[in-house]
């Protein structure tokens, strides 16, 4: 699907301020509130805007470790793909899975409370989703860009 000029700064006006009154939103594109509400309504339609959230600071509520984990499957059938996906949609620790090419499955990336509920993690979740043969954690020393908006230029 096509977006314009003007629905592109709409979505990017969106992504750095998501709460934002149409009609402040209708001023800095400048076009009428009803123009913004009718493109708006478009665009969630058509499934530019997925979503509305808050960002929130994982160490204020205490999950101050990130960790990536690949993960390498025993097999690599549709079957074992399928329920491994099921399965890690689960895990609440889970914020992002991702079946990569390469030299493992799928890249997880997962954020804990410290390295003593990684291990719990580690062992009484990850290693027990189905097919799971083996994994390699990465833990993040510091993140140095995070929740960055889409390039929509």
């Amino acid at each position: 699907m096509d977006i314009d000029k003007t629905d592109r700064k709409i979505l990017e006006i969106l992504q750095a301020d998501g709460r934002i009154a149409n009609v402040e939103l209708a001023e800095r594109v400048g076009l009428s509130p009803t123009s913004i509400g009718e493109r708006l309504k478009r665009l969630q339609r058509d499934g530019f805007v997925e979503g509305y959230g808050a960002r929130l600071d994982p160490h204020r509520l205490g999950l101050g470790l990130l960790v990536f984990v690949e993960v390498l499957l025993d097999k690599t059938t549709p079957d074992v793909f399928d329920r491994f996906a099921k399965a890690v949609r689960l895990a609440p620790e889970v914020l992002e899975c991702h079946m990569v090419a390469g030299g493992f499955d799928y890249l997880v990336k997962a954020r804990v409370a410290d390295m003593a509920a990684y291990r719990r993690f580690l062992g009484e979740t990850l290693l027990a989703l189905p097919g799971v043969r083996e994994t390699r954690t990465y833990a993040v020393m510091e993140e140095v860009k995070r929740d960055a908006p889409l390039p929509i230029g």
